[in-house]
C-alpha cells in the first residue's frame, strides 16, 4: 500500500471520540455499490454481504462512519463492491501510528485496450438502445456533434485508421436536451444521467432488421470526423419491439399426440434450424423453423416425439465480434441425453415417466410459513456414504425412497415436526460428468492421513473438476432434473427418478423445496456452456455499463428485469411445481431480481389449483436470499427482492441478524475465533485478542441479546421491547451493521438460521469458536443452544443437514467442489462426524489453516457416539416443543406484539442468559448460553401453576431435566449451557 494512495495527516476538525472516519475517493467517481467491511475494532463488525454503507457524498467522495469497540487499539477494514475489492489485501488502520481519519484514493485501474482513435472502441457495447425510438449514450448532447447507429447486416465493422470501416446502412439520431425522463427513467435508473438520442418515426420501421446484425453507434464532429464509436446493448429495444407478444408464447415443446411443436424465442437470428437426431450420437437432419415477425419466436412441428434436438442458430455475436453459427440445446428444454449434449422430445404427461401412484398422490398438509421447519441437504451428501442404501443409488434420487439410514432419520425428524426437506440444486447444472462409470475418484487413502493434513485436500482438489461432486449452482438448464443425481441420466429417465423422490419424501410427510439459481448461468458468450447468451447473444445476461456481462454472482448474471428472462423464471418454476409438485422455491441471490419478478412468481403459483393442475399453488413455499451487493445494490437498476424490500409480500428472506448473534463475528471475519452468544462470548471467552477486554464482550453480548430478540419474533421491524441499555425500541431501531436488525412485517417473512451450505457448518464454527478445552458433551450442548433458537422462535426454522448429530465439514467453509470427502454425511456415528477429515481445501480455506490445524490435530474435537446421539435426541426434543403449542407459530405481527414478551430484558439483563415468555406466561423459555447453573426471576410468574415442558421432564440430558420452578418467588432455575421451556399448567 502506497503512501499515494492512502493518507493519514490531513488538516481538518478532530475526529469525535469512539469513531473512526474513512474518506474514499474514485477517480471514475463510481460510488454505486460501493461500502466498506469492518471487523477487527469495529463496534459492530460487517457482514461481507451487508457493507456499511457511505454516510455522505459531496464532490471529494464518500465518507464512511464507523463507530469503534471500546478500547480499540485500530481497524480493520476492505472497501469492496460484491466480490471486488478496492485493494486486494486486508487493510488495518492502526491508530498508534495515525490519527482515526484516513484519506483512501482509488487504485487507477488498467487502462482498457480500444481501438485507435481513443474514444473508438467496438469491443465495448457503451451506448442502451432502451426501446425503438430511444438510445442512451453517455455523449455530450449540445457540442454540435452528429450520431447515428450504423448497422451492418452481417457484420464486418471495425476501426481502421481512427475510421469506421466497413460496409454499414445508418440510422440518424437526434440528441434531445434532457437525460431519461418519466417511464424510460423508472425502466433505467442507471442509465439516467445519459443522454437520449432520438430516431425518425420512419426510421422506427427500421428497428426490427437492424437488430438482426451489427450495430455501432457513432459521434462525428461538423466535418464528419469519427470521435466516438461504441457497440449498443439491446435488450430494452428488443423488449420494446417483442415482449407483449412473446411472453405469451409457449416455448420449447409443446405435445398433441405424436406430434410436438418446437419453439425458441431469437428475435435477433438471421436464421434458425432445427437439428433433429435419433441418438445423441448420430448425425443430424435439418428442418427450416419458421419466425413470427411480431413476437421474435421460431417453431416448427412435426412427429418427433422420443426424438433428440438442437437449434442452428446463426446470429450476431457481441462476445465473438462476428456472426456465429451455434448448434445449442434448448432453453426450455424438459429432457435431455445424458451430459446435457442434446434436448429431447417428451411429454412431462406421459404416465412411462411418473412412478406408480403418481397421479394419485397425496401431499402432507400444507402449513403455514410459521409453522414450518425446514431441513437443508444435498442429494450427493444425503446417501453416497450410506452403506445401507444399495451402491448404484447411493448419491442418487432414488435413494430417497426405501429404508436407508438416511431415509429413516428424515422420517424420525418429520415426525417429530420437520415440515420440508430443501434441496440443494437439483435442476441441470454443469459441472459434473453425468455417468457414473465417467466420474473421477480421489487417488489416495484419504482415511489413511493424518486429521491435520493437507493432503487430503490437494488429493480431492487433483479431480475435483472431474468427479460427481458439486452443489450445483452453475445452472445450464433450468428445467430438467440434474442427470447426475439419476441411475439412468439418459433422456426422460431422470423425470421418473425425480419424482420417484417427492413420491418417497412426500410419504414420510415431508413436502419439498427446491434451491433455484434464475441469477446466473454456467457460462455466457460462445463457451460450450453457454445456452441463452448463444440464442440471443446480448438479452438474457445484465450486463454492465461498457457492455461486459456482470458477474458479481460469480458468474454471468441474469437480467430478469428483462421481459423473457423474467418469463423464463416464471415458467420454470410453475413447471416445477406443475409436473413435478415440487412444494416449496428458495431463490439463491434473489436480491438480484426485481421484487416484481419474485411478485409475479408468487402469483403464477397462486393460480395453480388441485382440481385443475393438480396442485394447490398457494400452498407453495416461497422464501430466497435477500442480499443487497453487486451492481443491482441500492436499487441501482430496479426495486430489488431484498430484505427489507420484501416486507409485506409473504415472501422469506434469510435472517442473518440472528444468525450472527448466535455464532458470532460474521461469515468473512479473517479470524474465525470471534465469539458470539452460543460460542461463548464473554461467558466462556476463548482467549483470542480479537474478541476484546472483557468490558468490550460484555457489551457486544448484550448487543447480540438484542438482535437474537428481534430473531425471535420473527425479526419483526414493528415490534417493540426494552433493549439491553433501557431502551423502548423498535426491531427496525436496533442496529445490525449500520442498518435496521428488524426488517420484517410478518413473522412468517423471515427463515431463522444459525448454519446453511454457506460458510462453516454449526459444528465447525463453534469448533473456531469455543474454547479448544470444551468437552463433546458441552459441544453437543452448545449446539443444541444455537438450534433452539431456530426451532423455538417464531417464522420458518431451517438447518442443515446433520447439525442435529454435529456434522462437521472438517472446518471447510465452502464445500461447493470439495468431494465427498468432506461433504458427505456419516450416518454410522462409529465413523465420526467429519471433523478431522484433513485441512480443508487450499482454495477458500488457506487463510484459516493456522486456526484449523491445532483444531483437527486434537482427538478430543471428534464427538464420541455418546455426544451425537444427545444432539439429536435434544433436537428431536425442541422439534416436539414447537409442535406441541401454537404459540410458537404465531401467524401474525399483531399476535406476536401481544402475545411475545422478554420479561427481564433491560439493563439489569444476565449476560448469556434470554427470557422470553408467550401468552402472557404460558409458556416461558430460558435459553443459558453461560457455564453455571442461573435462576431467573420473574415477577409475573410468582404465584402461577407452572413446571418444566412435559418432553424435557424425559429429556435424554440429565441435567436438563433439572430445570426447576419456584412458585413462591417466580424464579426459573436452569442449568448451564441449556434451553429449558416451562409450560403453565
Amino acid at each position: 500500500m502506497g503512501v499515494t494512495d492512502v493518507e493519514t495527516d490531513h488538516e481538518g476538525p478532530p475526529v469525535e471520540d469512539g469513531v473512526a472516519i474513512l474518506h474514499y475517493r474514485r477517480a471514475d467517481g463510481d460510488y454505486e455499490g460501493w461500502g466498506l467491511h469492518v471487523w477487527d475494532g469495529a463496534a459492530s463488525p460487517t457482514d461481507w454481504a451487508g457493507p456499511l454503507p457511505p454516510a455522505s457524498r459531496d464532490a471529494s467522495g464518500v465518507t464512511f462512519r464507523v463507530p469503534l469497540a471500546a478500547g480499540a487499539s485500530g481497524l480493520s477494514y476492505i472497501v469492496h463492491r460484491g466480490d471486488t475489492k478496492d485493494r486486494p489485501d486486508d487493510q488495518r488502520l492502526d491508530f498508534a501510528g495515525a490519527d482515526r481519519e484516513v484519506w483512501l484514493q482509488a487504485p487507477p485501474r488498467l487502462p482498457v485496450p480500444v481501438a485507435a482513435g481513443g474514444g473508438k472502441d467496438l469491443s465495448r457495447s457503451r451506448a442502451h438502445w432502451i426501446d425503438r425510438g430511444s438510445v442512451a449514450w453517455q455523449v455530450p448532447a449540445n457540442d454540435g456533434r452528429r450520431y447515428e447507429l450504423a448497422v451492418a447486416p452481417a457484420g464486418g465493422l471495425s476501426i481502421v485508421d481512427g475510421e469506421l470501416a466497413g460496409a454499414y446502412e445508418r440510422i440518424p439520431l437526434t440528441a434531445t436536451r434532457h437525460g431519461l425522463t418519466g417511464r424510460r427513467r423508472d425502466r433505467f435508473p442507471h442509465l439516467r444521467r445519459y443522454t437520449v438520442l432520438r430516431l425518425s418515426r420512419k426510421d422506427r420501421r427500421r428497428v426490427a432488421d437492424a437488430l438482426r446484425g451489427q450495430v455501432v453507434a457513432t459521434g462525428r464532429d461538423h466535418e464528419g470526423r469519427l470521435l466516438a464509436a461504441t457497440g449498443v446493448q439491446i435488450p430494452g429495444v428488443l423488449d420494446d419491439l417483442y415482449a407483449g407478444r412473446a411472453v405469451k408464447a409457449a416455448l420449447g415443446p409443446t405435445v398433441e399426440g405424436d406430434r410436438a411443436t418446437l419453439a425458441v424465442w431469437a428475435p435477433t437470428a438471421r436464421s434458425v434450424a432445427l437439428e433433429l437426431y435419433d441418438s445423441p450420437t448420430g448425425r443430424p437432419s435439418l428442418t427450416p423453423m419458421r419466425r413470427d415477425g411480431r413476437s421474435g419466436v421460431w417453431s416448427a412441428s412435426g412427429p418427433w416425439m422420443g426424438k433428440y434436438y438442437r437449434y442452428r442458430v446463426e446470429a450476431w455475436q457481441p462476445a465473438a465480434r462476428r456472426v456465429v453459427t451455434a448448434s445449442v440445446t434448448d432453453p426450455y428444454s424438459v429432457a435431455l441425453a445424458a451430459d446435457s449434449t442434446h434436448s429431447l422430445v417428451a411429454d412431462l404427461t406421459d404416465p412411462s415417466l411418473s412412478p406408480p401412484g403418481w397421479d394419485r398422490l397425496r401431499k402432507p398438509p400444507a402449513v403455514p410459513a410459521t409453522r414450518t421447519q425446514v431441513v437443508e441437504l444435498s442429494v450427493r451428501d444425503f446417501s453416497i456414504a450410506d452403506a445401507s442404501v444399495p451402491a448404484a443409488r447411493r448419491g442418487t434420487f432414488a435413494a430417497f425412497s426405501g429404508d436407508g439410514a438416511g431415509a429413516a432419520h428424515l422420517g424420525k425428524l418429520a415426525d417429530a415436526g420437520v415440515t420440508h426437506v430443501h434441496l440443494l440444486p437439483v435442476f441441470d447444472f454443469a459441472t459434473v460428468p453425468e455417468r457414473r462409470a465417467d466420474q473421477a475418484a480421489p487417488p489416495c487413502d484419504l482415511r489413511a492421513l493424518p486429521p491435520d493434513s493437507d493432503r487430503q485436500q490437494a488429493c480431492v482438489a487433483e479431480v475435483a473438476d472431474r468427479d460427481g461432486y458439486n452443489w450445483g449452482y452453475d445452472p445450464l438448464h433450468y428445467t430438467v432434473p440434474e442427470g447426475g443425481y439419476a441411475v439412468d441420466p439418459d433422456g426422460a429417465a431422470r423425470t421418473r427418478e425425480f419424482r420417484g423422490m417427492v413420491a418417497a419424501l412426500n410419504g414420510r410427510g415431508l413436502r419439498v423445496v427446491m434451491d433455484v439459481v434464475y441469477n446466473h448461468t454456467a457460462a455466457s458468450g460462445v463457451d460450450d456452456r453457454s445456452v441463452l447468451d448463444q440464442i440471443v447473444p446480448g438479452y438474457y445476461h445484465r450486463l454492465l455499463p461498457d457492455g461486459a456481462v456482470a458477474d458479481s454472482t460469480c458468474c454471468g448474471n441474469t437480467a430478469p428485469e428483462h421481459a423473457m428472462m423474467g418469463k423464463l423464471v416464471v415458467d420454470s418454476v410453475v413447471t416445477w411445481a406443475r409436473r413435478y409438485k415440487v412444494d416449496g422455491f428458495r431463490f439463491d441471490l434473489m436480491g438480484h431480481h426485481p421484487r416484481g419478478n419474485i411478485l409475479a412468481v408468487r402469483k403464477a403459483l397462486d393460480g395453480l389449483t388441485q382440481r385443475r393442475d393438480g396442485v394447490d399453488g398457494e400452498a407453495i413455499l416461497l422464501y430466497g436470499e435477500g442480499w443487497d451487493f453487486g451492481e443491482v445494490a441500492g436499487g441501482a437498476r430496479f426495486v430489488q427482492a431484498t430484505q427489507a424490500n420484501m416486507a409485506g409480500t409473504g415472501i422469506a428472506t434469510f435472517n442473518d441478524r440472528l444468525r450472527d448473534a448466535v455464532r458470532g463475528g460474521g461469515p468473512f471475519d479473517a479470524n474465525p475465533r470471534l465469539q458470539g452468544f452460543a460460542s461463548g462470548l464473554y461467558t466462556d471467552p476463548n482467549g483470542d485478542p480479537v474478541n476484546g477486554t472483557p468490558q468490550e464482550q460484555r457489551r457486544r453480548l448484550l448487543h447480540q441479546h438484542d438482535l437474537i430478540k428481534v430473531g425471535l419474533t420473527g425479526n419483526l421491524a414493528g415490534y417493540r421491547f426494552t433493549d439491553t441499555m433501557g431502551r423502548t425500541v423498535t426491531g427496525a431501531q436496533v442496529d445490525y451493521n449500520g442498518s435496521p436488525a428488524g426488517y420484517t412485517a410478518a413473522p412468517g417473512e423471515a427463515v431463522t438460521y444459525v448454519d446453511a451450505h454457506d460458510n462453516e457448518i454449526l459444528y465447525d464454527a463453534l469448533a473456531y469458536k469455543l474454547p479448544q478445552a470444551t468437552g463433546p458433551t458441552d459441544r453437543a450442548r452448545m449446539q443444541v443452544l444455537a438450534l433452539s433458537t431456530v426451532v423455538l422462535g417464531q417464522g420458518i426454522g431451517f438447518v442443515t443437514a446433520g447439525s442435529e448429530r454435529l456434522r462437521s465439514k472438517s472446518l471447510d467453509r465452502n464445500s461447493y467442489n470439495s468431494g465427498d470427502w468432506f461433504n458427505q454425511i456419516r450416518w454410522d456415528r462409529a465413523d465420526g462426524n467429519g471433523f478431522g477429515a484433513g485441512l480443508p481445501p487450499a482454495a477458500d480455506n488457506r487463510d484459516k489453516w493456522r486456526y484449523a490445524r491445532p483444531l483437527l490435530a486434537d482427538p478430543a474435537l471428534v464427538p464420541d457416539r455418546a455426544a451425537i446421539e444427545l444432539a439429536e435426541a435434544r433436537y428431536v426434543e425442541l422439534l416436539r416443543i414447537r409442535a406441541s403449542s401454537p404459540l410458537f407459530c404465531l401467524g401474525t405481527a399483531a399476535e406476536v406484539r401481544e402475545k411475545l414478551s422478554f420479561p427481564l430484558s433491560g439493563p439489569l439483563e444476565v449476560p448469556g442468559v434470554i427470557t422470553m415468555q408467550l401468552g402472557g406466561g404460558a409458556v416461558t423459555v430460558v435459553f443459558n448460553a453461560t457455564k453455571q447453573t442461573v435462576h431467573q426471576p420473574v415477577p409475573s410468574a410468582r404465584g402461577a401453576d407452572v413446571a418444566l415442558h412435559p418432553v424435557l421432564r424425559r429429556s435424554a440430558d440429565p441435567v436438563v431435566r433439572t430445570s426447576s420452578f419456584d412458585r413462591a418467588t417466580g424464579t426459573f432455575t436452569v442449568p448451564a449451557r441449556s434451553v429449558a421451556v416451562f409450560v403453565r399448567g
